[in-house]
């Protein structure tokens, strides 16, 4: 007797294919340097605003004026005589209260 003839074919499996994209975001690091600037230039700014100024707290201005000689002086006169004037004016105002 004939053996019979079988014939077999191989399908090769169906292909696939991954494609991946990346994509950067440039400029994040100089945005980064840029913030970090900012930041430093307000925290000095803060600083010498609110609390770095000088040490003396009483308020006081005080001003030396050299080589003025007698102009110096009497200018402090007419404002002494301005400041008594003034004084007396508010007192009158107020009924002296």
């Amino acid at each position: 007797m004939a053996e019979p003839h079988t014939t077999t074919t191989s399908v090769p499996p169906a292909s696939t294919t991954t494609h991946t994209t990346t994509t950067g975001s440039g400029g994040s690091t100089g945005l980064a340097f840029i913030v970090g600037i900012l930041v430093v230039v307000v925290a000095a700014l803060a600083y010498v605003l609110f609390g770095g100024g000088s040490s003396d707290a009483s308020g006081d201005v005080k001003i030396t004026i050299e080589g003025g000689g007698g102009t110096a002086n009497d200018v402090g006169n007419v404002l002494d005589g301005a400041a008594s004037a003034l004084e007396s004016a508010a007192q009158s105002a107020t009924g002296g209260n």
